[in-house]
């Protein structure tokens, strides 16, 4: 099935015509680009072409950059924001989530989750315990994004040892760099959904001049025990608060700015919801962070750089699980954390950055079922990236040095000291054609819970046992991309494969302690390779509107050596269309998408039944004045009401995703 799935996918791309006149670009195009180009929104949507991705030096647009990214924003953002960040960006081919309930969902990147992606709030880490566990939840809120961006395969180059996987970073423009064209912005969205009787809002303001600009924004949610086909997900409810104030002062010469945020959460976990009859209470966690960050970027201080850019936080965390209305094990962090780059002018026509990224986290685990010890990381990086532009080719090269060490309350310090190298080209052989090459080389240091792990989690139900011999990773991946840019069809497809020596993953033992289920951080090599597909046709555009059909897919297989089988948890393959309409004020979508079995299972893992997620989309646009509008919607999400287990999920044998849910609302843009 996944080789039909790829035979097609690109037998669709590369029998597209070229048409005459195309305009071609280099690099990687976000997913659903043109789409979000036509629509007229005022404030909310940008032409995606000249969108920066902030997570990448270089102040480049999506279609400058060779690595693959997509980018989330305008309409296409508004369409996909779910509770979690997992769930907002898993419409990305190669992107899926896990998921416990609708409060956790980590994202998962071709495979790989936990410590190996790293998830960013503008550029610097979320400091959260989210990689610990399934059932932590990360504490970023999609709501109030403005955009999301994903780097899919290594980016250890740019972020160092936990990005091995990929990168998402959520732009949210708490620390402005500039102040809103006419003075004054904001925007603004309620909505009710059926499946939890759930509730969210939110609200953003920014204001400013020419010397200076604010920004405020506050989102609430409040949402029950979700339905699934045949009843009730019980202990599956979240509220969740969250809003920040920032500002800076800016000009020509640059900008200066700083913010301060909290997040609060109160969930309860499906895999621990008490039995009354035997007198045992669910579990619930109730979490909160506080993040003060400062932000600078300089235009050209000095002879020979173009651009200064630095960004400093600090962040305190805690999470409480608790057991009926006791407190349980308390998870803490405080964490200091710094990014340095500097752009040169360039040299030889070649242009590039040098940064130098440093973090300080302390961790604790305090409680009766404290399974990770009090840990103490510290890490420092430099790292360098160039390119050169060719003329029919593009040329990228980087390479990255860290130092990193983990040394937990007990004593039995760990450093280690990863490195990685990347090169990368785009080779434009027609007009509306190009090629590209990825070539990398990733080390990633253990995480303090693979090393130091030892003991049970109720929140997960498990009993988790680290190895703190583990030695560092590393992965050696190449990619290939095809790209064409036409008129009528746009498409992209890609192929990799990723060699792991000393892969770490959470082992399935088949032994039972403490009536959990025992499993143990292990090491061994692996083998990564997968394939993602997508088109997009531009089927009709006159007075009665613009029809557009996209179809994607996406599969991946990941092995263990020496025969010891599958790597645990890998997601499912995917199929998937959506037809989209646009007209003026309205615009609506219907689309499905088809998971795939999961029949390659790990020693002690059960296989997964595929699903079919039907969802459709409508909004009306009922105010459009000059310096507001006012949109109201309606989403239909898994309308045929279907049992979906992700294959990602530590839980999904007890927690299923929602069943049939239809939201409603309204959002204002002014």
């Amino acid at each position: 099935m996944h080789k039909t799935l790829l035979a097609v996918a690109i037998a669709t791309l590369c029998t597209s015509p070229l048409p005459a006149g195309a305009t071609d670009t280099s690099g990687q195009a976000t997913d659903d680009a043109t789409a979000d180009t036509r629509d007229s929104r005022k404030t909310a949507v940008h032409d995606l072409e000249g969108i920066v991705v902030t997570a990448v030096p270089l102040g480049q647009n999506v279609d400058q950059i060779i690595h693959p990214v997509s980018v989330l924003t305008g309409t296409r953002l508004d369409d996909t924001k779910g509770v979690s960040l997992g769930e907002t960006v898993s419409s990305i081919p190669g992107v899926q989530s896990t998921a416990l309930g609708t409060a956790v969902g980590r994202p998962v990147i071709r495979g790989l989750d936990g410590p190996r992606v790293a998830v960013l709030e503008n550029g610097l880490a979320s400091q959260d315990v989210s990689n610990v566990s399934q059932d932590h939840a990360v504490t970023l809120e999609p709501f109030l994004a403005d955009q999301i961006e994903v780097l899919k395969g290594p980016s250890t180059l740019l972020y160092g040892s936990g990005a091995i996987g990929g990168v998402i970073n959520v732009v949210d423009g708490r620390i402005p760099e500039k102040a809103p064209d006419h003075g004054f912005s904001g925007r603004t969205e309620a909505r009710h959904d059926s499946v939890l009787e759930g509730k969210t809002g939110m609200f953003r303001l920014d204001a400013g001049n020419g010397s200076f600009a604010l920004h405020a924004d506050g989102m609430r949610r409040d949402n029950d025990s979700y339905d699934i086909p045949g009843g009730m997900l019980e202990n599956s409810q979240v509220k969740t608060t969250a809003g920040s104030l920032g500002g800076s002062l800016h000009g020509t010469w640059g900008y200066l700015g700083a913010s301060v945020s909290r997040f609060m959460s109160n969930y309860g976990s499906p895999a621990e919801p008490g039995d009354p009859a035997e007198g045992e209470d669910p579990v619930t966690i109730k979490m909160a962070q506080t993040n003060y960050n400062m932000k600078g970027g300089f235009i050209e201080p000095f002879a020979g750089v173009s651009r200064i850019e630095f960004h400093l936080g600090h962040n305190a965390y805690q999470h409480v699980e608790y057991e009926g209305p006791a407190p349980g094990t308390t998870f803490n962090t405080d964490s200091n954390q710094g990014r340095l780059i500097v752009t040169h002018k360039p040299v030889a026509d070649w242009i590039g950055a040098v940064g130098v990224q440093t973090g300080h986290r302390k961790f604790s685990a305090v409680g009766d079922e404290t399974f990770v010890p009090a840990t103490t990381t510290k890490s420092v990086g430099i790292f360098l990236t160039e390119q050169r532009d060719f003329g029919v080719a593009k040329v990228e090269l980087g390479a990255r040095h860290d130092r990193q060490s983990s040394e937990p309350v007990f004593g039995g310090k760990r450093s280690f000291a990863p490195n990685s190298f990347s090169a990368g080209t785009a080779w434009r052989f027609a007009e509306s054609w190009h090629l590209s090459l990825n070539l990398d080389h990733a080390e990633r240091a253990p995480a303090e819970e693979e090393l130091f792990s030892n003991g049970p989690h109720a929140a997960s139900a498990t009993f988790e046992i680290g190895d703190a011999n583990l030695d560092k990773e590393a992965a050696n991946q190449a990619e290939l991309g095809l790209h064409f840019h036409g008129d009528v069809v746009e498409g992209k497809v890609s192929v990799y494969y990723n060699r792991y020596r000393n892969f770490i993953y959470l082992a399935d033992t088949g032994e039972i302690e403490d009536d959990l289920p025992v499993r143990i951080w292990s090491q061994n090599d692996a083998t990564f390779r997968g394939a993602e597909a997508e088109a997009t046709f531009h089927l009709v555009k006159n007075g009665h509107g613009d029809w557009d059909f996209r179809v994607f897919g996406d599969t991946v297989r990941a092995t263990l050596g020496n025969g010891i089988g599958n790597v645990p948890r890998i997601p499912a393959g995917r199929l998937g269309a959506q037809l989209h309409w646009n007209a003026n004020a309205m615009r609506a979508s219907l689309g499905a998408v088809r998971y795939f079995d999961q029949d390659k299972a790990a020693h002690f893992e059960t296989d997964t039944k595929g699903y079919t997620l039907v969802n459709a989309r409508f909004a009306w646009t009922f105010h459009d004045a000059a310096r507001s509008q006012w949109e109201a919607f309606v989403d239909g999400n898994n309308l045929t009401n279907q049992t979906a287990r992700p294959a990602t999920s530590l839980f999904k044998d007890v927690s299923p995703l929602p069943g049939r849910n239809v939201s409603v609302g309204i959002r204002g843009y002014f």
